[in-house]
């Protein structure tokens, strides 16, 4: 399934595996992201897939434990090499042994988000250069992950259907197209332009609106034609639907003062010369509302909202700190404890702050269309930071941060 950003796949996606889930055919689901950089990487797919097999069946587990335990190297070998030790050896020995019986095992293989999959995990000290050989380097392993499926389910006549969401980007193009290893082997849903989603993003807003009637006890909080304008300012993009339902249902907050907010910034018809340009205008608003919101109350004057932002949004992956926790650069930035949480207090529906599994808190955008806003300056216009301007600043909060550990003395003489 291909379609643009904001189609909608990762929501469809959503509810395949959740239905397949309640039918009992759920193998198993990986879902990437390239915010997340536990999530974002090739080398990660298949032996998750094959963690979750083995969630479904002890003796698959047990013949997978044992592959690994051979072979304590596998996870740096290749898709294909992983993908024939962890699913198709332990699959192929248990069916021949009858211990596995094909027509109860679940079939449905998940994987959302293609095109986030990045080359291998960059675990370099060095800045990060995300230019034309990055970008090949994840094209280069996008493609080798479609080879090895399928390797997986046609050389090897395994029962498993894999369902694959992404944007239309050259590797799964090139599968598809004429002549594409995949093209006669895959059936080919594509989200476009011509396909109307407005009946789709029309009872996603109708439902969650009477839940939010529900929770604060007025059902008649909004209109059929509020959800008619958000519908057509959406203009196919489901991603849009999604931020306003966020943005309107966050706590503390005002729905129906939400919703009028919202609807002040929908373009009127015939406004809308870009793809984005809704969508554009809903980030900018709602970024605009977090800084003037921040600088109106933080009592560190002359503080940038925006750059200690994306001092935040961009570090992770993107320049020498890629792993630091955002908690302890906060410190770095001169943020006060817990001061990161205010900071993006009004961004909830864009972005959350999570725990990662060493207790530090890590920055997460809820889609990636958020973060090419973000980068595109044609698209941010005056809420554009540069990274260059970012790292500047970073490394003058490092050298301020030596000077007041080491001061030096200056009327000391050696």
């Amino acid at each position: 399934m291909t379609g643009a950003a904001g189609s909608g796949k990762s929501a469809l996606q959503q509810t395949v595996a959740e239905r397949c889930e309640t039918s009992d055919i759920l193998a198993a689901a990986y879902f990437i992201s390239s915010a997340d950089p536990t999530r974002n990487t090739a080398s990660a797919i298949v032996p998750t897939i094959a963690y979750q097999l083995g969630l479904k069946h002890e003796c698959f587990r047990n013949s997978v434990a044992a592959a690994v335990k051979h072979d304590r190297h596998i996870f740096s070998r290749s898709l294909q090499s992983q993908m024939d030790v962890l699913v198709i050896r332990p699959f192929k020995n248990l069916r021949s042994s009858k211990q596995l019986d094909v027509a109860t095992f679940p079939y449905a293989i998940l994987i959302d988000g293609l095109d986030e999959c990045t080359g291998k995990p960059n675990t370099s000290s060095q800045l990060t250069d995300f230019g034309a050989d990055e970008r090949r380097r994840a094209e280069d392993r996008q493609a080798e992950l479609l080879v090895a499926i399928k390797h997986c389910i046609l050389d090897n006549d395994l029962p498993f259907r894999f369902f694959i969401a992404s944007r239309p980007e050259l590797p799964i193009r090139t599968a598809l197209e004429p002549g594409g290893h995949l093209q006669e082997v895959a059936y080919h849903i594509q989200l476009s332009d011509k396909y109307d989603a407005s009946g789709d993003m029309r009872k996603y807003l109708q439902r969650r609106f009477e839940a939010i009637g529900l929770r604060i006890g007025d059902s008649q909080w909004f209109t059929e034609g509020n959800i008619e304008t958000l519908v057509r300012a959406a203009s196919g993009q489901f991603i849009y639907a999604a931020v306003v339902y966020k943005y309107i249902s966050e706590p503390r907050t005002s729905p129906a003062e939400r919703l009028r907010i919202i609807l002040t910034w929908a373009p009127h018809e015939g406004q809308m010369a870009r793809p984005f340009e809704a969508l554009d205008r809903l980030y900018t608003n709602i970024l605009l509302g977090a800084k003037n919101a921040y600088e109106a109350v933080d009592t560190h004057r002359g503080r940038d909202f925006l750059l200690l932002f994306n001092a935040l949004y961009l570090t992770p992956g993107r320049c020498m700190l890629e792993f630091i926790a955002a908690d302890i650069l906060s410190g770095l930035l001169g943020i006060e404890a817990r001061g990161e949480e205010n900071l993006i207090s009004d961004l909830r529906s864009l972005l959350t702050l999570e725990t990662d599994s060493d207790g530090d808190l890590c920055l997460e955008v809820y889609h990636k269309s958020f973060s090419d806003f973000l980068e595109e300056e044609s698209r941010a216009k005056d809420l554009y930071v540069s990274e260059s301007r970012v790292h500047t600043h970073l490394a003058k909060c490092f050298m301020q941060t030596i000077v007041e550990l080491c001061p030096l003395d200056l009327d000391s003489r050696a």
